[in-house]
């Protein structure tokens, strides 16, 4: 009759424990944790591997991130690729947020130092901005494979951009245009890539 009154007792306790706990929100030191969830929401800052870019009427695979770093200012390039076509998406912000979608181009020769000015296309490019950029990369980033990236940016007319890369001698020249974010509608992937190349 005792162990009887004895179980009562401790099931009574561990029952206003629970229930103590319960009220102030802390949960039981067996019970399971759940486990956070990978946010399901994109941005253009966020993107990662294997997600989806919608861009008038196409869907681009995110194939490879790259993180540029110069002397801590930093922006992201994307690669973006659907089929055998392939394109850069840049995104900085520097006071507002800027987005281009970029196209490798080998229709200008340009050498290690580039000039201050620039004609592609019968349009004039001004240039706005150089320097030295040291890399981290995920995913397929084609032949930017350079531990540091020297870069030359340059402003054409209507949103217009042009921009030179120096990959440790090897010299990669795009070309492109800066757009609304509100043009591309972003939705996660799996995290692997589709083209691996």
């Amino acid at each position: 009759m005792a162990y009887l009154w004895l179980f009562i007792i401790i099931m009574g306790v561990l029952g206003v424990v629970i229930y103590m706990r319960q009220q102030s929100g802390k949960s039981l030191p067996f019970a399971s944790q759940p486990q956070a969830l990978p946010s399901l929401e994109r941005t253009v800052f966020t993107l990662e591997v294997g997600d989806i870019v919608q861009h008038m009427g196409t869907d681009w695979i995110v194939e490879g991130k790259l993180v540029y770093d110069d002397q801590g200012y930093s922006w992201l390039e994307y690669l973006l690729q659907d089929g055998n076509r392939r394109q850069w998406l840049s995104v900085e912000e520097d006071d507002v947020v800027e987005v281009a979608l970029l196209e490798v181009t080998t229709a200008l020769e340009v050498g290690t130092n580039p000039p201050p000015e620039l004609t592609f296309a019968n349009e004039t490019y001004r240039h706005k901005g150089s320097g030295m950029a040291q890399m981290t990369r995920k995913g397929t980033t084609l032949n930017r494979n350079a531990e540091r990236c020297q870069y030359f940016d340059y402003q054409g007319p209507n949103d217009k951009i042009l921009s030179i890369e120096n990959w440790d001698g090897d010299i990669e020249v795009t070309i492109g245009q800066k757009i609304h974010p509100s043009m591309l509608t972003l939705l996660p992937g799996d995290g692997r890539r589709i083209y691996g190349a």
